[in-house]
């Protein structure tokens, strides 16, 4: 990977306006969560199709992976900014080679959508397709980037520097409703890798965590290890965990969680990423 110079965080701010000003000339597709990194995204290029009046496509995916809740904080997000906003439906627990969760699952996953919203864009005259990989997404295990490549999908803010907290602070200056949101990966990420997986499994998880937020608000994982489920939150929010232990427990034994465990390095997005684990799993 090669090094970038250093910019400051206006000149990364001016140089994405720029970015999207010059696409946002002709119609472009967003590939649109609902999160903060599609948003700016989205925000920008709305922008810019005021002026010129060329429509912007906000296309979310229903997925089988996804919690119930993105696509309802899509469509409303979408409608604040001004976007056209599409649903696809997909469902990629058809394909065994998710199910089974390999180490590259996010590549396979991420290859299936995105061919599909191509064909949509294609449809529609739609020359150019973006996401919101942010610069912070280059420096973790993220295979499904190499999907994206090998699609020609456009990545603004990974291609003008923003880093996470970029995003998020700029986000925030231009009143995106969003700005805050924790992020909401894929389901599959809260069980190691290697570990196959049905739709029982991942709406237990999502139960879980959608009891867990509502206590601690804020970031959020359950991680499955068999019989042994893994609380992630953030540090300060430790000391809450102990003192509603008891009811913590006894809620998600409820759910059908065996053993309760609260991680002591807290919330971290990609916790399952052990390189160790990885390099393990495909032999090196």
């Amino acid at each position: 990977m090669e090094n970038k110079p250093m910019i400051s965080e206006t000149e990364k701010r001016e140089a994405l306006k720029q970015f999207m000003a010059e696409k946002a000339k002709a119609p472009v597709c967003v590939a649109f969560s609902g999160g903060v990194d599609s948003s700016l995204i989205l925000k920008l290029a709305c922008d810019t199709a005021k002026k010129t009046g060329m429509p912007v496509y906000a296309v979310t995916f229903h997925t089988m992976l996804h919690p119930a809740c993105d696509l309802e904080i899509a469509e409303r997000v979408a409608k604040e900014l001004g976007a056209i906003h599409k649903i696809i439906q997909v469902n990629e627990m058809e394909l065994e080679a998710i199910r089974t969760n390999p180490v590259n699952r996010c590549y396979i996953c991420k290859h299936h959508l995105f061919a599909t919203l191509l064909d949509f864009a294609k449809e529609e005259g739609i020359p150019c397709v973006m996401d919101g990989t942010n610069e912070s997404d280059l420096h973790v295990y993220r295979p499904g980037i190499q999907a994206l490549r090998e699609l020609g999908v456009v990545s603004p803010l990974a291609q003008c520097g923003l880093e996470k907290k970029d995003v998020k602070a700029f986000a925030a200056d231009l009143g995106i409703s969003v700005a805050s949101r924790p992020s909401m990966p894929c389901m599959a990420t809260r069980l190691p890798y290697g570990t196959s997986f049905d739709m029982e499994v991942l709406k237990r998880i999502e139960k879980g965590e959608d009891y867990l937020r509502s206590v601690f608000g804020g970031n959020v994982r359950l991680r499955l290890h068999g019989d042994i489920v893994r609380i992630e939150v953030d540090a300060d929010k430790f000391e809450k965990a102990i003192a509603e232990r008891e009811k913590i427990c006894r809620t998600l034994k409820e759910m059908g969680f065996l053993y309760i465990t609260l991680d002591l390095e807290g919330f971290r997005s990609g916790s399952m990423d052990i390189v160790e684990k990885l390099n393990a799993l495909v032999g090196k």
